[in-house]
């Protein structure tokens, strides 16, 4: 309630176009997406923070000895999986 009292603001048709870039928008700004393009981002999101996980493991892999490369194996199985399971569902054509 105070904001509204002691803020000037102004209200123009320019503040109320989807983005404020200078540039005058033409036609309709509501576009809808392919939710396709969502799910790859998704994915390759996804992928891309599991491999940072690689790196704690490259760094302690010669003091652990073959535990380690015994659980980097299985991590990178079930990696694989999920791929194999994104590419059969169709997730990482780009139509």
């Amino acid at each position: 309630m105070v904001a509204k009292i002691f803020v000037k603001g102004s209200k123009n048709k320019a503040k109320g176009e989807a983005y404020e870039c200078g540039i005058p928008t033409v036609g309709p700004s509501w576009v809808q997406f392919n939710v396709g393009y969502y799910l790859f981002a998704l994915i390759f999101l996804i992928f891309d923070v599991e491999l940072v996980f690689l790196y704690p493991w490259a760094v302690v892999v010669k003091k652990v000895g073959l535990l380690a490369l015994g659980e980097i194996l299985v991590f990178l199985f079930i990696l694989f999986l999920g791929f194999l399971y994104a590419h059969k569902k169709g997730a990482l054509k780009w139509v």
